[in-house]
This record gives structure tokens, sequence and C-alpha cells, in this order.
């Protein structure tokens, strides 16, 4: 079976789907396609694969032909030295995954001169293969005949000590590169092993974030990745140090992995004369050549999934945050909360382009509150403003009270709305390179109450102008591998942009560069041509467009609307190429092309089969059926916002047993942060996010849902908020304390998944949260315990 073969099976395979999608889906990436094209637009080809399905593959391809890459190349270099015979080359054919491969590879991998090989040149080989082959030898014996003095680059054999120590250092290189046992030993450890961690002496005040951690142990394959990369962030700090050990190793009189070394080479220690020194050759083969080798490999291992699963949860919450819905084409009012230096006030129109801007001091120490309201009405007045955002950072409630101040005064003469925004990667967005060419007269500050307007009007036009890692929605993101990382962000951008659709007329560039087929080159060109010419009038004309061809025109023409053009279906996802298709069932509807869009009765009474031909298949024309229903449609629900209560404005308003409403802001693996307006985000712990087993937070909730929430614990020390979704659930007595109280039906996250936490007495009491996750499982999981004991 040849490489290609191979890859396109094991694809077929892993993704439960026929080889001949497989095969057609890689050609049509090779061939330049991108994953929304193809899975709007070829899905005849692909067998209806869904965009989760095609980034799958596109993975997995990109991983699969690394391995065959190196596949090769191992091949050739064993075969350089003459060591390929045809069971290593079957065994290395045969190899699934990366690590398989380097294992067998191990033993002829090119290193640096060894005491293996050393003792080899000395020619101690055969001395280590008889006292292995028969241990009823002698070892001191056999060593004596294996003496010699130094000859040429041979090394000399002093006496039977250094025979015996070149011969133990011959049989560890052998069994630490024996592929079934370090392959085999790496599971074990894995399924079975527990990954400790303490903190290092004199370390316990320096490090009391990490303080869950202080004493802990929990099955290794079992960690989840928020907990996993705590820890490891706790060793790189140098709080904690992490081992992994086999469960009773401590006990045991022979190490469990030595007993399986000892096993696979059939050694047993039966008095014989050879088998004590055989059973040192296990137990350095172990503690020199495979535990830290293997511990190493397997922090890595576990590292990386944590990193994986970190990636899919702030890619599953940017994808929220982008699709949240938009408040839509009004004139909106920004307002930039700030104290001593006033807020900043910008104003922009329906279509977000800047008209004015101000800056109002109504907070201390100025305090001119009516000066404030009296400029903002002017500005309302002047401009036919209907929306008002109000940044949720510094002084954002006082604020908001401003702007609810502003809607009474003005509720008399006309509807206006106000809402709280989030400001995350707002500041990144006013100091970049992009926002100076596209706002160069204002100040930076100016240009983040801009964005802050515009991103209420549309968040997905907003955002994407952002570096994504800026917006703030993922968990250790700076611990993860960033080109994972980034990778990851930019493929859920490019699927959010191309679900919704972008109006080519009004775009920006940078939302244009995400469509797909097109780049930030290409979308310049766009917007250049658009400044000079004028409007586009149809999609055709992107082909006039500087550098933009027919392959790139496939890619992108679907994706791009047009409104009030020369060519209705140019406002729609209709692709041009089935233009022709359309009016062919127009023609047949008797109906003209304008007025058989959104004319449901009639393109119900259509049957797709019809319509069908080898180019364009049922799926297709069912495709372009709805689309025509409904042109143009917005995947993304309607626009809500959350109703913060009056007079809870910061922690200290918070009181145990309130019911609040908020927005989720960040959905984790143990639960959901939501903005209850004190500046705080509240956790909503995953045991608290219904009566019900949850197994996944994002099953319950997402980025920008409107929730009620009930207030379990307020933590004014440490700024840290407890929620629950489960609204007849009753703070603890000693919740308003020190906010350590949640519900008695809750869980300690803490010791979820197998975790073990043993606290000295000698430490702090206090439970810290997971370092990084935004803070409030060790308070939460501290109640618990304390419920538990009442009880």
């Amino acid at each position: 079976m040849d490489a290609t073969t191979r890859i396109i099976s094991r694809l077929a395979e892993e993704l439960a789907v026929r080889p001949q999608q497989v095969q057609a889906t890689v050609e049509l990436l090779d061939g330049g396609a991108t994953v929304p094209f193809i899975a709007r637009y070829r899905k005849e080809v692909t067998g209806a694969l869904d965009d989760i399905q095609l980034r799958q593959l596109d993975e997995r391809l990109r991983y699969l032909r690394e391995l065959e890459e190196r596949r090769v190349a191992v091949l050739a270099a064993i075969d350089e030295q003459g060591k390929l015979t045809p069971e290593l080359e079957q065994q290395l054919q045969a190899a699934d995954t990366k690590q398989r491969l380097e294992d067998l590879y191990l033993p002829y991998k090119k290193k640096r001169r060894t005491k293996a090989q050393i003792a080899r040149e000395a020619g101690l080989e055969p001395l280590a293969d008889t006292l292995l082959a028969d241990p009823t030898l002698d070892p001191e014996a056999e060593a004596a005949k294996y003496l010699r003095p130094a000859e040429g680059d041979t090394p000399a054999v002093e006496d039977a000590k250094a025979a015996l120590d070149g011969a133990k250092q011959i049989l560890m290189e052998r069994f630490a590169e024996d592929a079934e046992l370090v392959g085999g030993l790496r599971e074990r450890l894995w399924q079975e092993g527990e990954l400790s961690a303490r903190v290092l002496e004199g370390k316990e005040r320096e490090g009391a974030k990490f303080s869950d951690y202080f004493e802990h142990d929990e099955r290794l394959a079992k960690v989840p990745s928020h907990r996993a990369l705590a820890m490891f962030r706790g060793r790189n700090e140098g709080v904690l140090t992490l081992a992994i050990r086999l469960p009773g190793e401590d006990e045991a009189p022979i190490h469990p992995a030595q007993v399986a070394i000892a096993r696979h080479f059939a050694i047993r220690d039966e008095g014989r004369a050879a088998d004590k020194w055989l059973g040192e050759v296990v137990r350095w083969t172990w503690r020199v050549k495979l535990y830290t080798h293997l511990e190493t490999e397997l922090m890595g291992r576990l590292r990386e999934r944590a990193e994986l699963e970190a990636i899919e949860v702030f890619a599953a919450n940017l994808k929220d945050l982008l699709l949240a819905a938009p408040a839509g084409q009004k004139a909106t009012l920004a307002i930039d909360p700030g104290l001593r230096t006033g807020c900043k006030v910008a104003v922009v129109d329906a279509t977000g382009q800047f008209l004015a801007h101000t800056t109002i001091y109504p907070h201390a120490p100025q305090n001119r509150w009516d000066a404030a309201l009296a400029e903002l009405a002017k500005l309302v007045e002047a401009h036919d403003v209907a929306l008002i955002a109000v940044g949720n950072g510094t002084a954002s409630r006082e604020t908001d009270r401003l702007a609810g101040d502003l809607v009474k005064l003005l509720a008399g003469k006309r509807p206006l709305a106000k809402v709280m925004v989030s400001e995350a990667g707002a500041s990144v967005y006013s100091a970049s390179e992009y926002a100076s060419r596209e706002l160069p007269e204002l100040d930076v500050t100016v240009r983040g109450a801009v964005s802050i307007a515009r991103r209420l009007q549309d968040p997905l036009a907003e955002l994407v102008k952002i570096e994504p890692k800026s917006i703030g929605v993922g968990q250790y993101q700076h611990d993860v591998s960033q080109l994972q990382l980034s990778r990851s962000l930019e493929a859920v951008i490019e699927d959010c942009v191309n679900a919704v659709g972008v109006d080519l007329n009004t775009a920006s560039s940078a939302l244009l560069s995400r469509v797909a087929g097109l780049n930030p080159g290409l979308a310049e060109n766009i917007v250049a041509r658009r400044n000079a010419e004028g409007a586009f009038a149809s999609r055709k004309q992107l082909l006039k467009v500087s550098r933009l061809g027919p392959k790139t025109f496939e890619q992108c023409a679907g994706f791009l609307r047009i409104m009030n053009g020369d060519n209705p279906l140019d406002a729609s996802a209709v692709h041009p190429e089935a233009y022709p298709l359309v009016e062919r069932i127009a023609k047949q509807s008797g109906r003209a092309l304008s007025s058989l869009i959104g004319d449901s009765a009639t393109l119900k009474a259509v049957k797709p089969a019809d319509f069908a031909d080898e180019r364009f298949g049922v799926p297709t024309v069912s495709d372009i059926l709805a689309e025509l229903d409904k042109p143009g449609r917005d995947p993304r629900p309607e626009f809500k916002a959350a109703e913060f209560r009056e007079g809870v404005e910061t922690l200290k308003d918070l009181e145990p047993g309130m019911i609040l409403e908020g927005s989720v802001t960040n959905v984790t693996h143990f639960g959901a942060f939501v903005d209850i307006g004190v500046h705080q985000d509240g956790l909503v712990h995953i045991s608290a996010l219904s009566d019900k087993f949850v197994e996944d937070p994002r099953s319950v909730v997402k980025a920008g849902d409107i929730v009620k929430v009930k207030v379990m614990s307020v933590d004014l020390e440490r700024a840290r908020i407890g929620l629950t979704m489960r609204l007849d659930d009753q703070p603890d007595e000693e919740g308003s304390e020190r906010g350590r109280g949640r519900s008695r039906r809750g869980g300690d996250e803490s010791r979820r998944g197998g975790g073990k936490s043993v606290r000295k007495p000698s430490q702090s009491t206090s439970t810290k949260p997971d370092a990084g996750s935004g803070g409030q499982l060790g308070a939460l999981g501290e109640a618990l315990l304390k419920a538990k004991q009442k009880r």
C-alpha cells in the first residue's frame, strides 16, 4: 500500500466516511480550495462533509503526511546502515504514530559516542550476551576473560569491574531501546501513573496561588487541561515540582517498572551467580535510562493534550463571540468609561463611520454629571443616535447609570437603548497599525470608543480587526503552542465570517481578508477599487480587481454580498456558478427571477430532484432553494442585552442569595464565568450549571448568553464571586463572612477526575483557585468540605 492510499484509508476510518469522500476532499484542498467553500459549494464531491469534519480532515491530513515523510527518512537512514531487515521494514511501515516510529528507529539513530559504544569497541558485547543468556555463570570469572590493554583507538579493560560495567552499559542501552518494552511501559505509566505535585520548600507564601497543588496526586490520564496547565505553570515559576509515579511503588520491594523490564527479558532472581548483577542492570536501566526519558515524554504528552483542550475551549468561546447577535445598523454613541481622565465619547453612523467625539467628566474628581448629560443629549440629537454602548472597564457601572439617566431624559423625544459592551481587545485595536490607517486623525483613546460602538453594531465585523488572542476568552492562552493556537483561531474566524457573509460594498479590508480565497493584499485591492470607482454593482466586477483571478473568484464570490446590485442573486449565498440553474428554476416555475426570491409557496413546490444534474446534485439544489426562500439570512441570533440590577455596581453591593441577570463571558471545562455588572466576573461551577449532570459546560451555556444566576458567595479580599444557575440552591451560612459559601449540592472542582489534594497542617488553610483560571475554584471547594463536615 503506497503512502497516499494509506493516508486516505486511515482518514476514512477515523472520520467514519468512505475513502472516495476523503480522496475527493484531499484533491480539493490540494487544489487550493478553502474549507468554507468546500463545505458549502462542493457537497456532491465530498458526500456532504460538514465544516467540522473538513477541519478535522485537514488537521489530520497534515499530521499523517508529516508521519509519511518521517517514515521515508527513517527507512532510508536504516537502509544506509545495511540494517533494514524485512521484519523491521514491516514494523516501520505499520507504525501508526510518530512516537511508535521513533521508538523503532531509536536503536539505529545516530547518537553521540556513548558508554555502551565504548564498551562494544573494547569487545565487551560477547560478555553481556553470555551473562544474559546463562545467569549460572560467575560474572567475575567471565569478566576476567576480557581484560586487555589499550591498542590504538581500542580502549583498555583493566579489571573485571571495568569489564562488567561496560557489559552493563551495553545491556542497559539495549533494554532502553527495545520498542515493545518502551511502548508498553509508556502506556502503563500513562494509564496507571499518577501526576504528583509538591511545593518546593520555602515557596509556600510566594506561590500561594498554586496552593491547591502543594501536595496533590492525580491519575495522569485523567488530569483536566486547566489543572495540568496550572501545575505546569507552577513548575515553570519555581513553586512546584512534578513527578510521575506508579501506585504502590514506594511500598513495593522492587519498582513495578523494573519487574516489567525483567519479565520482558526473562530475567529472574533464582539465586544464580549472575542474577544479582542482572538485577542491577534492570534497576539502572529504569533509573538512569528509562524513567527520566518516559517522564519527559509523558509530561509532554499531557501538556500537548491539555494545550489542545485549552485551544478548543478558546476556539469555541471565540466562535460564540464572533457569532453573537449584532444590534444592527443604527447610529451609535459609545462611552469608554474613565475617572480622572474622563470618559471618551464617540459617535458612529449606521454603517460604523466615525462622526464626532468628545470627553466628559461625570465622575470624581470633577463630578460634572449634569454637564455630561447635556453634552451627551446634544450628540444624540445631532446625529439621530439610537444606541448607547458603554464599555465595561473602570467606572462602567457608574457610567451605565449616566447612560440610564440620558435614556430617561430623552424618553419622551426618542427611543434610546443602552448596552454594556465588552472592551476586551479594544485597546489593542486602537494602538494597532490598522487602526492608525483607518482612523488616522483620532487619538488612540477615541479609537477605542469607536471600536466599542462598532462592536455593538456588528461584533463580527469589529472583532476580526483584533488579534484573537487579545479578546480574552481563553484559559492559559499564553501557556499553549502559539502556532497551534493561531492556526485554530484563524480557522474559527474564517468559518464564522463565511457563515455570515460579507457586504462587499461596506466591509473593511480586515473583514474582507477573512473571506474564503482572499488575503490582506487582495482585500486592500478590493477596497482601493471601491474607493476609486464607487460601489460594486455585480459580483462579476470582482474579476477587474488587481490580482483577483478566476480561481480566487470561485472561492470568494459566494460569500460576498451586493445589496441592490444588478442581479438580485448577488445579495444571496447562491454561487455565481449556479445562476443558470436558478434561472432554469424561475423559467420552469413561470416566475421572474426577482419575484421568485422570497416566494416560499412557489419554492416549496419545487422538487430538487427535478433540477439535479451531473454538476448540481440534490443537496446543492436543496441549499439553493432554501437560500432563495430567505436570501442572505443571518445565522446569528436576535440581539438581546443583559439588564444589570440597579444599585449593584461593586462587589460590596453583592449579597449571597441575590438573583441577578448577567452575560456569559467565558466558558471553560470547569464552568462558566458571568458578568453581573460589578467589574469582576463570577464563576458558575460546572456542578451548579444545571440540576442534571453536566459533562460539558458548553452543552448548557455559551459565551454571550444572557442568564439568571444566584449569588452563593462573595470574597471581597480576593475579589471572587461564586454563582449558581440552580436558583433553588441556598448559600452556605458562612457565604457572607468571606465569601467561601456555595451550594451544598455543589462539588469541589479540585477533586474531580480522581484528584487527591492533601494539605499539611502547617500550610495555609485557604484554598486557592487554579492559577490563571480567573479564580473561584478553591474557595468553592473549601465551602463544600465545610458543609460536609457540618453534616
